[in-house]
């Protein structure tokens, strides 16, 4: 009989064993933990977040209880003191970078549809337990932070960063790399005179919202040829320039645009794209929040609230193991093209994790073995025959 993979062995199947273990011996991650290899990390941890295990012993007994599948994955039965021990030594630029190869994947079919670069670029908090007493605050929570630079194209963050809770966001904006071409969006906590320059000179775009203490003098008005969006209205756009009197550049002018929102609200946005139309701009500020929805449903639907360590290791290693699960399961839809929304083919994956069934086909039930034969011998061939 032809052997299927289960549904997790199909998972994984994106990520090249070779390409791992290369990224595994750049950072010698199996110094320490030679029973208990960086392969085997990454499964369980994928396993954990995909099963939703809460604590170190469910995740134990729910993986060993599988033991039939750990050959064909590559992996073997766990212990959850090894597990522990690696969390706490194992690098974490070894699930970073295995984070960067998939979403890399999941960007060449974006470069192939030939469609502009957009980038959104936000945080998001990650609280911690009173049990991290090393989590740094940034006034409001206590934690880490989640920083993402995120291409709604091909649906998946190109770019992760995680840090304390108080490092500035402006301060991880600066270490992105620009490319020419993309159109980034962000908020006013990115703003930086400095990285706002080093965007335009890469002949690339910023849309994003000025702070309220900046003051920007008006040097021409622009004339507004559509002003109606969709569920917005551009009521103001002009040529300004900054018009501090201290040590703050910003050697080159901007637009400024004031837009009304359908709940009435108004707000203040800063671009250097000339070319677009007013309402293309404030559209593209609107589709900020498909960020937002990313971070709320990678909260919802992956173990990063609950934690199986509490060291600042284990902490990065769980949190880059979400992402990679993310990852995965975006490549397995469009690679076996899933029409079912993302969240039913996400819970129907957890429910079905060690099942041997056909990705594109896992809202059907299995199908009947048929190598399964009839019984050759009559049931009835023993009974008593009278004539």
């Amino acid at each position: 009989m032809r052997f299927t993979s289960s549904i997790l062995g199909k998972l994984v199947e994106p990520i090249n064993r070779r390409g791992f273990q290369r990224i595994v011996d750049d950072h010698d991650a199996d110094a320490y933990d030679k029973a208990f290899r960086s392969w085997d990390h990454l499964m369980v941890l994928i396993y954990a977040q995909l099963s939703g295990a809460a604590s170190l012993r469910g995740l134990e007994a729910g993986w060993n209880a599988n033991s039939q599948h750990h050959y064909h994955l590559g992996s073997g039965r766990l212990r959850r003191s090894t597990l522990a021990d690696a969390n706490a030594r194992r690098p974490v630029a070894v699930f970073a970078e295995t984070f960067a190869r998939l979403a890399g994947q999941l960007d060449r079919q974006a470069r192939r549809d030939g469609r502009a670069m957009l980038r959104l670029i936000d945080s998001t908090p990650v609280p911690l337990g009173k049990l991290c007493g090393w989590a740094k605050s940034n006034g409001r929570i206590r934690g880490m932070k989640m920083h993402v630079v995120y291409d709604p194209d091909s649906d998946c963050p190109r770019l992760l960063d995680i840090t304390d809770a108080n490092v500035n966001d402006a301060q991880i904006g600066r270490t992105i790399a620009i490319e020419s071409g993309a159109t980034y969006v962000f908020d006013k906590g990115y703003c930086h005179y400095g990285w706002w320059t080093a965007i335009a000179e890469a002949k690339a775009v910023f849309v994003t919202r000025p702070k309220s203490n900046m003051a920007l003098k008006v040097i021409r008005k622009r004339r507004l040829k559509v002003a109606e969006g969709d569920g917005f209205t551009v009521i103001d756009d002009a040529t300004v320039r900054l018009a501090s009197k201290g040590d703050s550049k910003l050697p080159m002018p901007l637009r400024r645009l004031t837009v009304k929102r359908a709940d009435g609200d108004t707000i203040t946005l800063l671009t250097n794209d000339r070319k677009r139309s007013a309402v293309a701009i404030a559209a593209l500020y609107k589709g900020r929040w498909q960020i937002e929805l990313l971070f709320r449903w990678i909260k919802q639907h992956l173990k990063i609230r609950s934690f199986l360590g509490n060291n600042d290791n284990a902490v990065r290693l769980q949190l880059f193991a979400a992402m990679i699960a993310y990852a995965l399961l975006r490549i397995a839809a469009r690679l076996h093209r899933v029409a079912m929304p993302i969240l039913r083919f996400t819970d129907l994956v957890m429910h079905c994790l060690f099942e041997r069934r056909d990705i594109a086909a896992i809202e059907r039930p299995p199908p009947v073995n048929p190598s399964r034969s009839k019984p050759k011998t009559n049931p009835n061939q023993m009974a008593f025959v009278y004539g």
